[in-house]
């Protein structure tokens, strides 16, 4: 039950798209990820997904079987990914941008899509 320093766990790793493990709240997980580029198209069928961008800016795309849009969260602001809509994160220009997840222990990193950046274990700092 210590105070945990965000912007020092920030500073205990360097790969992208590989989330960490901060924190635990009953069955929901605090992750922090470092993101350049583009991810990959995917959904969490079961679960929501919360994104506060601490550093940068990102673009979050989303997609319907009927629309495809995307909406820029800034640095301070959250973005939560409802349940079975696909999206895709990716940071604006070459800029990294660092986020806090907030996500159900279960959920997994891309959903039923495997990529060569899918994690299934997300290290504890």
């Amino acid at each position: 039950m210590k105070p945990i320093n965000v912007k020092e766990k920030f500073g205990k790793f360097n790969k992208q798209w590989h989330p960490h493990q901060i924190a635990t709240v009953d069955d929901m997980q605090v992750l922090l990820a470092k993101l350049q580029g583009e991810f990959v198209w995917h959904n969490h069928k079961e679960e929501d997904e919360l994104f506060f961008v601490q550093k940068g800016t990102l673009e979050m795309h989303f997609r319907t079987k009927d629309k495809e849009w995307m909406e820029l969260v800034n640095e301070g602001e959250i973005i939560v990914v409802p349940k079975g809509v696909d999206h895709c994160p990716k940071s604006v220009g070459k800029e990294e941008v660092h986020v806090l997840l907030f996500e159900k222990l279960a959920t997994k990193h891309t959903g039923e899509v495997q990529d060569e950046k899918t994690q299934t274990e997300y290290p504890r700092i």
